[in-house]
């Protein structure tokens, strides 16, 4: 694709090239951002990735990850970073308010060249190259696809294959989603072959549990589960006083709402999570249902059809419950 190749080229032309990711980034944001990096540096060039604050530990642990410059930690660099970049990726949103309150004005003001690599739908015109492809299950593999079609794929080794491979996984629920195409199983076998070992992938995101976060899911989905009566829909829920007890770590829900939405009969599931004054909101469905309008319409949030987040202001319950009253115009 010509995009991409004129990609390649944009990084070989510049000096100080960042990577940037949307607020609470989850394996995909970090996958991509970090097979990016690295494709850079084999490349020739020296990136730095910035985010706006640390991805849960189970996603973590990936090769590059420890030079992750956070603004929670790092303000001054990052702003520095930013005011300095030539060139700026940004990977995994959709637009420049996903990247949080901070950093937003950052990426807003710079006058790098910006890049778009992403996969959500309706992105906003705010970067000089848009990569856009929504029927992709994942930025992760649009990261494979530049290296490819860029005619870089010599360049593929454990350090860029890790990251993909786990951002693939991560955003395909272990390959298992309809956004799963043939070519992401094609990508799959070509990474496998560069020597990663994917079972150990799996084996750091889906089995490192504390007792505390197994307590806690167990909590959740025995005590804070409601089915509710009229629809095909699952709520579970979790206050800030239930999370502390619990000793709460980032990443300790993650994956409930899909608990929820196995439940036979159940098309629509939302998560709702009380944490600092805001409750951050979850939605899955599946079959003829789609979240992502109620969550963009209502919870200033979006995302693809059959997942998306949100958040809201309001209490918890009244967060809930003017969920239920949605319902009736969206089922």
């Amino acid at each position: 694709m010509e995009k991409y190749q004129a990609i390649v080229e944009l990084i070989k032309k510049s000096e100080n090239i960042l990577i940037s990711s949307h607020k609470s980034p989850d394996g995909d944001s970090i996958g991509s951002s970090l097979a990016l990096y690295h494709f850079i540096i084999a490349l020739g060039k020296n990136p730095v990735v910035c985010h706006a604050d640390k991805a849960a530990d189970y996603i973590n642990w990936v090769p590059g990850a420890q030079n992750i410059v956070l603004f929670e930690n790092n303000s001054e660099k990052t702003i520095e970073l930013f005011q300095n970049a030539d060139l700026i990726f940004c990977l995994d949103y959709n637009s420049a308010d996903r990247v949080g309150k901070d950093i937003e004005p950052l990426l807003i003001a710079s006058k790098a060249k910006k890049v778009m690599i992403d996969h959500h739908m309706n992105p906003s015109d705010f970067c000089d190259i848009v990569v856009s492809e929504t029927a992709v299950c994942s930025t992760s593999q649009l990261i494979f696809e530049l290296i490819d079609q860029s005619g870089n794929v010599n360049l593929l080794n454990e350090n860029i294959g890790i990251p993909i491979y786990l951002g693939i996984m991560t955003d395909t629920g272990s390959f298992r989603f309809s956004s799963v195409q043939a070519r992401t199983h094609d990508i799959l076998a070509q990474l496998i072959r560069t020597g990663i070992k994917h079972h150990e992938i799996h084996e750091k995101v889906m089995d490192t549990n504390t007792v505390d976060r197994l307590q806690l899911r167990g909590f959740v989905i025995s005590e804070k589960l409601e089915l509710l009566k009229d629809f095909p829909v699952a709520i579970m829920s979790v206050t800030e006083e239930e999370l502390n007890k619990y000793n709460y770590q980032k990443g300790d829900t993650d994956g409930l709402v899909n608990v929820a939405l196995s439940i036979e009969g159940i098309q629509i599931a939302a998560f709702f999570s009380e944490k600092d004054g805001q409750v951050k909101i979850s939605f899955r469905s599946k079959g003829d249902y789609y979240v992502n309008l109620l969550a963009g319409e209502n919870f200033e949030g979006g995302g693809h059809k059959y997942a998306a987040g949100g958040i809201s202001f309001k209490p918890i319950q009244e967060t809930i419950n003017q969920f239920k009253s949605l319902l009736p115009k969206y089922i």
